[in-house]
């Protein structure tokens, strides 16, 4: 392969400054090209790379959970994205959250100051047509550019996305809340209990209120891992019970088990502000206000940021990217992010730290690593690239699309030593990577 000793990352969330990082940090010049300040999409607000846009949780930090694992594969390999996340981390129980304006400029900082990374504020609306490019422009890709990956790709697919609200801390009503996390593993979540008559009301109320028209998605199509909250309600009078108001894990101070529980969890260092834990909604702003101030502890709540629904999109990625997220048809065109079909924060954040890895090797003329599916984002980029059904949806990582083991072990054992194995692998990477003195 000739050898190039530049890059284009088109994109500053976080798949694309995971991906200039790695390709940085492997000796390749990179021109980063972000469209914020200039155009911003329905979704963002703040001029920062590397936003939050929904949650502010990168979710469980353990081995013994596949997003865990998935992380700490990641901080092996030097990501950025972990090292910003693990220096703004705020209490969260057993899930690794963030101060998302901590987090986002930590990251900003690091990728204007890094010396092999230029960055051009621009809107990019044609893809470059040679070269070594990994776009990650995010699910929210602006039409002229999504328009060129179109008809790069062949098509693409849509879904719903949506961003739950957040509310001041100092509107909730304690006398009516606790703090507590599941199963006694801290005190980091405000948990607002209801009865089973408060319950109905909510429900009844929730699953009859306005919800605001979004043009563009007339389809009705909904990811099912982004579902509103009035939508997952519709399925049932209990089905919420069995997702974001599940009591199971809680105990009200007085050792009771509340009916229904809505946690908030922290969005800030200072504790300020808390978001309304899996209440992603597209209700109008006004029921939003109406319908969760029917819950006992936000009967005064003031909302700082009312949900919104928006559209992301994402490629049919398999039979069009290859397992290391390049496109078959037009090698050293790399995608990164949500838009190849992996779901998630952490998970964007690992296809873009892959294709800048693979990039990178390739800009040094070195043969690029491979990731088996005993990893976690090995696993993820041969789901990406090599699903093999009709109904190719976004994923999160999760074991099920690992090699598993056959140890006749418990179930949490078996997970350790999946984890085990796979931190094992990654860590000869990172080694051999190194000792070619490309890490």
């Amino acid at each position: 392969m000739k050898k190039r000793d530049s890059a284009v990352v088109i994109g500053a969330g976080l798949a694309g400054c995971e991906a200039a990082w790695q390709l940085a940090a492997l000796g390749a010049r990179v021109t980063l090209f972000e469209q914020k300040p200039l155009f911003f999409s329905p979704a963002h607000t703040s001029e920062n790379f590397a936003e939050l846009v929904c949650s502010n949780s990168l979710r469980a930090d353990g081995l013994l959970n596949a997003v865990g694992l998935l992380k700490q594969e990641m901080r092996e390999l030097g990501s950025l994205i972990m090292k910003a996340a693990d220096e703004t981390k705020i209490p969260a129980g057993g899930a690794l959250a963030v101060d998302r304006n901590e987090f986002s400029r930590y990251v900003t900082e690091a990728v204007k100051n890094a010396p092999n990374i230029r960055v051009v504020r621009e809107q990019v609306k044609k893809l470059p047509s040679e070269g070594v490019v990994i776009v990650a422009a995010g699910p929210l890709v602006s039409e002229p550019l999504a328009s060129e990956i179109r008809e790069a790709a062949g098509g693409a697919l849509s879904f719903y996305d949506a961003a739950a609200p957040i509310v001041s801390a100092e509107s909730v009503d304690m006398s009516e809340a606790f703090e507590a996390s599941r199963y006694g593993k801290g005190s980091d979540y405000i948990n607002c209990p209801m009865d089973e008559r408060q319950y109905a009301e909510f429900y009844e109320a929730l699953v009859n209120a306005e919800t605001a028209h979004v043009h563009g998605f007339e389809d009705g199509s909904v990811f099912e891992g982004c579902l509103p909250v009035e939508t997952m309600a519709k399925r049932g009078f209990k089905t919420l019970l069995f997702g974001p108001l599940k009591p199971v894990g809680l105990r009200s101070p007085d050792g009771t088990r509340p009916f229904a529980v809505a946690q908030l969890r922290r969005e800030d260092a200072q504790g300020r502000l808390y978001n309304i834990v899996g209440f992603q909604t597209n209700l109008k702003f006004a029921e939003q206000r109406r319908v969760f101030r029917m819950i006992p502890a936000l009967k005064n709540a003031e909302f700082v940021r009312y949900g919104v629904m928006h559209r992301n999109t994402y490629l049919k990625s398999p039979g069009l990217l290859n397992e290391y997220y390049e496109m078959r048809r037009r090698p050293g065109l790399f995608f990164a992010g949500q838009i190849t079909g992996v779901e998630g924060y952490v998970e964007s954040a690992s296809s873009g730290m892959l294709a800048g890895i693979f990039a990178g090797c390739d800009i040094a003329g070195r043969q690029r690593p491979r990731f088996s599916r005993d990893t976690a984002c090995g696993a993820l980029a041969a789901y990406v690239s090599g699903y093999s059904g009709s109904d190719f949806q976004p994923m999160n990582i999760n074991f099920g699309i690992m090699n598993t083991i056959d140890s006749g072990t418990r179930k949490d054992e078996r997970k350790r030593e999946i984890s085990l194995r796979a931190l094992k692998e990654i860590r000869e990477i990172a080694r051999a990577l190194k000792e070619r003195g490309l890490g």
